[in-house]
């Protein structure tokens, strides 16, 4: 493909603000050589072949993803994946299916089921003895807090009545004590010792995969959630990232996010810088930096594990004792994340109850009072519940908002699941969007695939409407807890490129920085908000190449393109838990 070619004829989309109108990027070598007034562009110095006519949609920074699991949710593609379906019986023929498809496998695994499919959020294991012919099976739920299993796998983990509740998660039961086939959190641990372990070879399949789905997307680099660790049967996903490199198949740009182990120490600080500065030196292009380290504060709302400041409720609106879960203890989260912070070591912080994340932001201030303004670009992801004088203390911090925006609706899990057992008033605390931008925070965006649709175009839509596309529900939170379009684009472009620290040369276009850029029609910026999800991207590039097209480009530039091949990821609107 020529070296040097010319978009024209649309708006442009910097990373901030509002688009320019009647200008044009010309891109050399892989990289932005110009942003001009297409009144003082000569398109006679391109060649025909090198022209390419935006026809009116919109170009803009690829899309960058703040938090996201690509290695599993590429991995659960190619398993018994549940995600598709709509209902706990969809879910039972996609899994009866799966078995006769795959009468070789001894275990069936996989997930993406939904919690609200189920009574209570818990499927039992009658129904996987049943699909499946009595072997053993695990699945993850779409948020991976909770595993579903069958009696085979419970019988073989040698979990019985008199198995106790783990520290950190619990067992559903029936009348007997037996387990009923759901496990929450820690509790899906019990599992380790016979799970089958993921093959290094479906692990590498998965992450192609996963680039596929996510680059026709527009998503043009990430920050994976988890690395430097196993769960739920895979493996630590940083050798598949690793190989593709090698092979020069990785051709997004990767934050690893290493793993903090609840049960490990003070050490790990040591640990991840040292494996930070290997990665390094191995990948001066940055293709792969381990600069972050990922923290769990607390659970999730749906199984009432998120640390709240005030009671779960029970069924009848009573209050219980149950504030949820701390995975580590305030006093030593502090004293990690200073020690990360001093170390240089980004950390990024799963909060998303009104206790996690006071207790995170407590962390960062002792951080800041002891090592001064280090720069670090922590970031709290999730951030469901915030407490009204927290949304303050996100700016003066330095600490960014990571908002998984897909979420920010009234959708069945939500309001079957979890509002019935808060707090009254705590309808009018989910997701505080707009407060935190009010109060001057910083947003980086993500999507936490598998758990939800990794279209960052469906979570732009939520993000400024409050609502998935034809909800007849009110916004959730109230209108003023909306954000506008420019900001909702920042947060997954510009945004994340911060967090990432990749904002000096990707999320923004501007001479100089990669050519990294996705095209989308219709344009956002011309529809009305509540048609958002209509727009799509048409074509993905990278570094001046382009690796995904949509549709035939109108410029004979495409037919002397590498593309690709890539299959959007499913577009269902309906939120899941983290």
């Amino acid at each position: 493909m020529a070296s040097e070619f010319v978009f024209h004829g649309g708006l442009v989309f910097t990373g901030s603000g509002a688009p320019l109108e009647a200008h044009a990027v010309v891109v050399r070598d892989g990289r932005i050589a110009a942003v001009i007034p297409e009144t003082e562009l000569d398109l006679e110095a391109f060649p025909e072949a090198n022209r390419i006519h935006l026809d009116g949609a919109l170009l803009s920074p690829g899309f960058q993803d703040a938090h996201i699991h690509p290695v599993g949710g590429g991995i659960e593609l190619l398993q018994c994946n549940l995600s598709d379906a709509e209902s706990a019986a969809e879910a039972v023929e996609l899994i009866r299916s799966y078995a006769r498809a795959h009468p070789e496998q001894e275990w069936i695994l996989g997930g993406g089921w939904s919690m609200d499919h189920f009574a209570g959020g818990n499927p039992p294991r009658g129904l996987l003895d049943e699909a499946t012919g009595g072997r053993p099976v695990l699945l993850q739920s779409r948020d991976h807090h909770s595993t579903w299993a069958s009696t085979a796998a419970i019988e073989r983990a040698g979990i019985t009545a008199e198995t106790p509740d783990p520290d950190d998660g619990r067992i559903v039961r029936e009348a007997d004590g037996f387990p009923a086939g759901t496990f929450h959190e820690g509790a899906g641990d019990l599992f380790a010792s016979v799970r089958p372990a993921t093959s290094p070879d479906l692990a590498y399949q998965g992450l192609l995969r996963a680039q596929e789905e996510l680059i026709a997307l527009g998503i043009t680099g990430w920050q994976d959630a988890m690395v430097g660790a196993d769960s739920g049967g895979i493996s630590d996903p940083l050798a598949a990232y690793e190989r593709a490199a090698a092979d020069g198949r990785l051709l997004v740009h990767v934050v690893g996010a290493q793993w903090w182990l609840r049960d490990g120490g003070i050490e790990q600080v040591a640990r991840m810088t040292e494996r930070r500065e290997r990665a390094a030196a191995a990948h001066p292009d940055r293709r792969i930096d381990l600069g972050t380290t990922k923290i769990m504060v607390d659970g999730v709302a749906e199984n009432q594990t998120a640390a709240m400041l005030t009671p779960y409720r029970d069924a009848s609106g009573h209050d219980t004792c149950n504030h949820g879960l701390s995975f580590i203890d305030p006093a030593m989260l502090r004293e990690y994340v200073t020690a990360l912070d001093a170390a240089g070591q980004q950390v990024h912080m799963h909060a998303l109850g009104d206790r996690a994340v006071r207790e995170a932001l407590d962390a960062l201030q002792v951080a800041r009072d002891e090592n001064g303004d280090t720069d670090g670009r922590h970031h709290l992801a999730h951030l469901q519940v915030v407490a009204p004088d927290d949304t303050a203390r996100f700016a003066p911090l330095g600490a960014i908002a990571n908002i998984q925006a897909l979420w920010a609706t009234h959708e069945d899990q939500l309001d079957d699941l979890t509002l019935p057992f808060l707090q009254d008033g705590q309808v009018d605390r989910q997701y505080p969007f707009g407060d935190l931008v009010r109060a001057g925070a910083r947003l980086a965006a993500g999507s936490d695939w598998p758990v939800s649709t990794a279209d960052p175009l469906a979570a732009i839509h939520v993000a400024v409407n409050r609502a998935y596309p034809g909800s007849e529900r009110p916004p959730l939170g109230g209108a003023h807890q909306r954000i506008d379009l420019e900001t909702a684009f920042a947060a997954y472009t510009s945004g994340s490129a911060y967090v990432n620290r990749r904002d000096d040369d990707t999320g923004s276009i501007r001479e100089g920085y990669l050519a990294n850029l996705v095209v989308i029609e219709p344009n956002p910026f011309r529809l009305p908000i509540d048609e958002l999800h209509r727009a799509r991207v048409t074509s993905t590039w990278i570094e001046g190449r382009l690796v995904h097209a949509a549709q035939p480009a109108t410029a004979s530039a495409t037919a002397s393109a590498t593309t690709a091949s890539a299959t959007t990821a499913s577009d269902t609107h309906r939120t899941e838990s983290r």
